[in-house]
């Protein structure tokens, strides 16, 4: 573990500042640094913060700063861009343009830390700056499928009426409408979902793949179209990123990182399950998919490479 954690979080709209306040709140870093062009709104959203720390067992220390306190984070969170329309590809040109901004203000520094994107449509940005910066790929990933996946546990639990930490499986692919769930390698309580449905119908007859698969994708518009945007779950998902990070705790969690060869794949961020530590992606973990599922996964990663920009 780190004697300084410090992480500075660019873009401190709806989802930059949640991510601060889950950050915060778990104690899991130093130093929250927040920075946005409307320095008034950074300002205001740490001070803001910082007062909710006066309440927990933290002293970590949350505040307004400048591209210059990129230095020497350990990890910089890239939360700028614009609201999300109907699906996360609709957002991409704005981003682009937001993204590309930031990453001309971080090639004047020289990057120590990681970058973790979480700006949409998550895995085209990843690459993008990926490439801007010229880091290595263990250095640039985004948080990808992590929110899918949680949103998948959740309708897993929700059906059979569990808890959704007793679910073991992934989302994987693209963060967004074409995301994939590998259902041959998807467990509760150690045990193959089909299994469970054939052992005891009655609690786990509902598992439907149609119905998980459709709630993963739908789960975060219906979020939108009822307050406009989402902001707790991927809060959360950085923290707990950032924090398998900062304690180097090498725990496996999605990701979308840069693919070389892993599930027949080249030159795509998608999301997939990764071990994270100190030193950011460690090793892609590749589970074993039906033929049926690399066809999934395949249709998923082309639609990434559709839209990658330079």
């Amino acid at each position: 573990m780190l004697a300084n954690r410090k992480i500075v979080i660019i873009g401190t709209g709806h989802v930059g500042s949640h991510c601060a306040y889950a950050l915060a709140i778990q104690g899991i870093c130093d130093e929250i640094v927040l920075v946005d062009k409307d320095r008034t709104k950074a300002k205001s959203h740490s001070m803001d913060i910082a007062d909710s720390v006066s309440f927990f067992n933290s002293s970590v220390i949350v505040r307004c700063g400048d591209y210059s306190d990129c230095k020497d984070a350990d990890i910089i969170v890239i939360s700028a861009g614009v609201p999300r329309l109907q699906t996360r590809l609709d957002v991409l040109d704005g981003s682009v343009g937001c993204v590309r901004d930031i990453v001309s203000n971080l090639n004047k520094i020289e990057i120590k830390g990681i970058i973790i994107t979480i700006t949409n449509p998550a895995d085209i940005i990843a690459d993008f700056v990926r490439k801007a910066t010229g880091l290595p790929k263990n250095r640039v990933f985004s948080t990808g499928t992590s929110l899918d996946t949680a949103r998948m546990r959740r309708t897993v639990a929700d059906l059979c009426n569990i808890a959704p930490q007793s679910v073991i499986g992934f989302a994987m692919g693209e963060h967004g409408d074409s995301s994939m769930v590998p259902f041959s390698n998807l467990t509760i309580f150690g045990k193959n979902y089909k299994h469970l449905k054939e052992e005891n119908p009655e609690r786990f007859g509902k598992l439907s793949e149609k119905v998980i698969t459709d709630q993963t994708h739908m789960r975060g518009m219906d979020i939108i179209e009822g307050k406009g945007s989402t902001e707790f779950g991927i809060g959360t998902a950085l923290a707990d990123m950032a924090k398998a990070v900062l304690m180097d705790e090498h725990r496996i969690l999605p990701a979308s990182t840069l693919l070389e060869g892993e599930y027949g794949q080249t030159n795509v961020h998608a999301g997939v399950p990764c071990i994270i530590g100190r030193n950011g992606i460690e090793q892609i973990i590749e589970l074993k998919l039906t033929d049926e599922e690399l066809k999934q996964f395949e249709n998923s990663c082309n639609v990434i490479k559709q839209h990658m920009v330079e």
